[in-house]
């Protein structure tokens, strides 16, 4: 049997929809030979419990749908020397810096190209931070900062729903009910029409969610 190069970094990818994996593989495989796709499951556990892991940079979804919090995930894959690259379907400032703050080396949008993936890979397989130029990178201090008043609370949630999200998917990201969520979003509207901002509308809060870099550029 041929060994790998010493060179080559081992990948595992997971994602809980295999279109995405057999893509991922398939670009990797064919036109990036320093980089080996030891790996491809659908959930944590299998991942886990399968007997090539732990490998050198693990491909991790954000949103994996299952109940174990990413922060979670990512403190066991660094305990036992994993490094991780985030990808979502989600680019804004909380959720890239969730990840990177929690210990993810790097983060993709799954809307970018595959060539910014493995440009992530390989920086992470270095120990590099990396952060596709897509993302959101506003940072969340220097958000708070910058806002009319707002709470943390109520700007968590109006960031949150800017980037797209229900106000049922909002509330289940701040472990809290839709009521409280809508009254954050409700708040947060009033304080900013105050000083002559309309966030009134999906449309008008999108705008200015990308001017101010909470999300990737329209």
């Amino acid at each position: 049997m041929e060994s790998r190069s010493p060179a080559q970094i081992r990948v595992a990818v997971v994602d809980d929809h295999r279109i995405v994996l057999d893509g991922v593989t398939a670009h990797i495989r064919f036109r990036h030979p320093d980089i080996e796709v030891a790996i491809t499951e659908t959930t944590w556990v299998g991942l886990l419990a399968h007997p090539l892991f732990p490998v050198d940079v693990v491909v991790l979804d954000l949103g994996l749908g299952d109940d174990l919090p990413v922060e979670t995930k990512l403190r066991i894959l660094a305990t036992v020397g994993v490094k991780t690259v985030v990808m979502s379907r989600h680019a804004d400032a909380f959720s890239v810096q969730s990840a990177m703050r929690a210990g993810a080396l790097a983060f993709v949008p799954k809307s970018d190209d595959a060539g910014e993936l493995v440009r992530a890979i390989r920086a992470a397989a270095a120990g590099h931070r990396y952060r596709a130029h897509s993302v959101a990178l506003t940072e969340i201090d220097a958000v708070s900062s910058s806002t009319p008043g707002l709470g943390r609370q109520e700007l968590r949630a109006i960031m949150l729903y800017s980037t797209g999200r229900s106000v049922k998917e909002v509330a289940a990201e701040m472990e809290t009910t839709d009521e409280t969520v809508k009254s954050y979003l409700k708040r947060a509207r009033r304080k900013y029409r105050a000083v002559g901002i309309d966030l009134g509308t999906r449309v008008l809060l999108r705008r200015h969610a990308a001017r101010e870099g909470w999300i990737g550029p329209e």
